[in-house]
Parts: C-alpha cells; sequence; structure tokens
C-alpha cells in the first residue's frame, strides 16, 4: 500500500490541499523514487520541461534515490 502524504496550505482565499509531491513541484522541488524506466523517465522530463516553462532563470532541485 503506497500512502502519500497530504499537506494542506493557508492563504488569503482560504485552504488548499496537496499531495506532497504536487506541493513539492510547486516549490521547484522533483522526487525520483524508484527504478527510472520509461513511464518515469517521460513523467520527470515533463515536469523538468514543464518548470523550465515557468521561468527558464530559476533553479530546479531533483532528489534521487534510484538503484
Amino acid at each position: 500500500m503506497n500512502l502519500i502524504p497530504t499537506v494542506i496550505e493557508q492563504s488569503s482565499r482560504g485552504e488548499r490541499a496537496y499531495d506532497i509531491y504536487s506541493r513539492l513541484l510547486k516549490d521547484r522541488i522533483i522526487m525520483v523514487s524508484g527504478p527510472i524506466q520509461d513511464d518515469m523517465a517521460n513523467a520527470i522530463i515533463a515536469q523538468l520541461l514543464f518548470l523550465d516553462a515557468q521561468d527558464p532563470e530559476k533553479d530546479i532541485y531533483m532528489y534521487i534515490n534510484s538503484p
């Protein structure tokens, strides 16, 4: 069973719940866990392209836990 933690963010417009990976992506952090196969590689590339399109000058951080 995979349990994905949720975080609650407060703003002037109210509360919003995010899964932890979406919240980290908002801070330009990409988490990579497990063996890197085609599906995971495509998801990582999509995240990198998305973040680069948002702001090509800002750093992107990757944390990798892969055999």
